[in-house]
């Protein structure tokens, strides 16, 4: 396989193009304390949730950049650490 640009950003090491992939476990507990924030909207239960929603998509988030497929997926991981970085800092 020739080592193009697009071959570097869009395929894994086994050459197949990634763009998305299943729900890992920190996707996966991110979507589910969102929906339940959706459901405990006051107190100290939704602060609880708010604290891990943000916790699991920033571990995800580091995960994608550090160990992420191709530059893509990578590339996704550093836009969503940096845009829940400057979501907290408002």
């Amino acid at each position: 396989m020739e080592d193009t640009l697009f071959n570097k950003v869009f395929r894994d090491s086994e050459g197949k193009i990634v763009l998305a992939q299943m729900p890992n476990l920190p996707i996966i507990v991110w979507v589910a304390a969102t929906v339940l924030k959706l459901i405990f909207t006051t107190g100290k239960i939704n602060i609880g949730l708010e604290v891990i929603a943000f916790g699991s998509l920033f571990t995800w988030a580091w995960e994608e950049l550090f160990q992420g497929v191709n530059y893509f997926r990578r590339a996704l991981g550093l836009l969503v650490l940096i845009s829940l970085i400057a979501l907290k800092i408002q």
